[in-house]
């Protein structure tokens, strides 16, 4: 679990006993459910990454836009909902490259506007001859992005880097040397489902 869960938890918790002690108890019920709403949603469970030259799902959600934008470049967009795992996982092995914060709007994250017009974090990995970009992009509700990686640290495949508080967006962007493997619609898991794997 992330540490903010366990903080969210325990303020709504002691705002609903000091509810009940004021006032009746009934009415401190909607705080300790959403205290109980906060342990879940911050949950971070372990995940098995797969082997093999491959891309995995930095985000759980919902596949919503498989592009090719350009000659070189082919876009994934993941729409996370409050129900998903918010931990967010690198693609692939590397460096950290860049990491750059961007002031926006907080649209909706299933809108395709969002993956230009709405506040994000753009991260940059490059790793075996790749360079892969990925960005965590708020949402209506989302208005606090993490992300614990700087420029020069190494990451490794599926592992944890960041993640965003709330229903939020994942875009990826990958280049032409990779093969992808997932169509819209599709669910996704951070960390263990493969998004595309590099042409040979």
């Amino acid at each position: 679990m992330v540490i903010d869960g366990i903080y969210y938890a325990l303020g709504l918790a002691a705002g609903g006993a000091l509810v009940s002690y004021l006032a009746k108890p009934v009415y401190g019920v909607p705080l300790f459910l959403l205290a109980a709403f906060c342990l879940y949603f911050f949950r971070d469970p372990d995940r098995v990454v797969p082997d093999g030259k491959v891309a995995v799902s930095p985000a759980d959600g919902k596949v919503v836009v498989v592009r090719q934008e350009g000659k070189d470049q082919q876009r994934i967009s993941i729409f996370l909902n409050v129900f998903d795992v918010h931990v967010n996982r690198s693609p692939i092995a590397g460096k950290v490259v860049a990491v750059e914060y961007h002031r926006g709007k907080f649209l909706v994250a299933s809108k395709e506007e969002a993956s230009t017009e709405n506040e994000m974090n753009t991260v940059t990995v490059e790793g075996d001859g790749s360079r892969v970009v990925f960005k965590q992009i708020a949402g209506l509700i989302a208005r606090r992005i993490v992300c614990w990686k700087k420029v020069g640290d190494p990451i490794a495949a599926g592992e944890r880097f960041g993640l965003i508080k709330f229903g939020s967006r994942m875009d990826i962007v990958l280049g032409p040397e990779w093969e992808i493997q997932v169509r819209e619609g599709e669910r996704v898991s951070a960390g263990s489902s493969v998004l595309a794997r590099k042409k040979t």
